[in-house]
């Protein structure tokens, strides 16, 4: 195994891995050659965690994807037929892209691009920034072979975010907003070229030619990020807020409720998956200061899905319903706590967690997630197993597991009985002479 599949395998969560095993297994059954590429390349090189796996082939991948969705069981959430890519959702909540490998010509600033086949080393000398244009085989003759020819692995090491191209940002100018994104979230530095790149587009003016779907897609983007606020701030200190809507930028951005959401989510144990669907709750947040015109400005602008709306209006209603259930006095054992927990949306969680005024409901969620989330986590298919003698493909195993969690959780401590210090022995004092 090479340096480079060991490093990427100790990144992976257990459903992530076999989403990789399954993505390999459908590529290498076509005969297309695979690889796994932009941010979950530049996560794992730069020590972050991957969030979404990303993989390119040379060959047809929307219809590999048909394929794999069958087998998988992933769904399919959206195919970009000019760019032949397909995004999924795998069980476990695992995203995934499979993409063509592709060249993209542009004829104007934020128009839409020609297309055509190409090899990977092609694709990725293409893409945004040389961070994201790093792939890693995934094809048994080649498997663990990094692919950089824009040597976005030194980037990565010096911290530095820099364009691919002279023309990056000019072809596509929502880039400037990943640009701001990834300084923000990474915490690198813009190289000066790349800086000089991105001041003559501002003169120009070309962010006017951002489309709608290219702004839905960032404001997706920016709400899984964990800080979210400072991205916003960050935009806003560059006046490209008022992209999204023209009501959003200074006084009314609610930059004190995002930093809010910050900590909420901050509340959440690393490696904990709350299941949450960020968009609604960031949009709550991020539009509370503007009045009904003004959002309904945000909707017209921005190219909001049915989808996003719904999570966005809805999300205040149905957390006032879990509220209410978090009231209960029937939730007296950590386990139903647990329990009913455990089936709430985590969007609802956080939202009541900023802004639920009953002291009971916010000691309960707190309970929830630093005490009897991680404790429930803890409980493995080996112990299950070893308690119950049930093979985790039994259709009784989930049942096994929960009561063996509820078990676990109602269990009282036991108490440490302090062992008695010694008496102090009497040592003999001899007198001199």
């Amino acid at each position: 195994m090479s340096d480079y599949m060991f490093m990427l395998e100790s990144h992976l969560t257990p459903d992530q891995r076999r989403v990789v095993e399954e993505v390999q297994a459908s590529a290498a059954e076509a005969n297309a050659s695979l690889f796994l590429t932009g941010g979950a390349m530049r996560d794992m090189l730069g020590g972050f965690p991957i969030r979404d796996l990303d993989f390119t082939i040379e060959g047809n991948a929307p219809k590999l994807a048909k394929g794999l969705a069958s087998r998988s069981g992933a769904e399919i959430v959206s195919t970009d037929e000019t760019r032949k890519s397909v995004e999924f959702r795998f069980p476990g909540r695992v995203t995934v892209s499979l993409s063509t490998a592709r060249q993209e010509r542009y004829a104007k600033p934020g128009g839409k691009p020609t297309v055509q086949p190409a090899t990977i080393h092609e694709d990725l000398r293409g893409r945004d920034f040389t961070i994201n244009a790093i792939g890693l085989s995934l094809n048994r003759a080649s498997r663990g072979l990094l692919v950089d020819p824009a040597n976005g692995l030194a980037d990565i090491e010096r911290k530095e975010l820099r364009a691919t191209t002279n023309y990056t940002l000019y072809d596509d100018p929502s880039r400037i907003l990943r640009l701001i994104r990834l300084k923000v979230r990474l915490g690198y530095e813009i190289a000066e070229r790349t800086k000089m790149q991105y001041e003559n587009v501002r003169l120009a003016e070309l962010e006017t030619k951002i489309q709608a779907a290219a702004l839905r897609h960032e404001l997706h983007q920016i709400a899984q990020e964990p800080n979210a606020g400072d991205i916003v701030k960050a935009l806003d200190d560059e006046k490209l807020m008022r992209l999204f809507s023209p009501a959003l930028s200074g006084a009314s951005l609610n930059l004190a409720g995002l930093s809010k959401l910050q900590k909420a989510r901050l509340t959440v144990p690393f490696g904990v998956d709350l299941e949450l669907e960020p968009m609604g709750l960031f949009l709550c947040v991020l539009t509370e200061k503007l009045n009904p015109k003004e959002k309904s400005a945000r909707i017209t602008s921005s190219g909001l899905s049915k989808d996003d709306i719904e999570d966005w209006h809805k999300l205040d209603a149905k957390a006032k319903k879990l509220e209410k259930e978090l009231k209960s006095p029937s939730l007296n054992k950590p386990s139903l706590l647990h329990a009913a927990l455990s089936k709430a949306p985590g969007d609802q969680i956080l939202y009541l967690l900023m802004k639920s005024s009953e002291r009971l409901v916010q000691d309960r969620i707190k309970n929830y997630l630093q005490k009897y989330l991680p404790a429930a986590q803890e409980v493995t298919d080996k112990d299950v197993t070893a308690a119950t003698g049930l093979d985790p493909s039994n259709p009784k195993f989930r049942k096994a597991r929960q009561e063996l969690i509820a078990q676990r959780l109602d269990a009282r401590p036991k108490k440490v009985v302090p062992e008695p210090e010694p008496e102090p022995v009497a040592v003999p004092v001899r007198g001199r002479g």
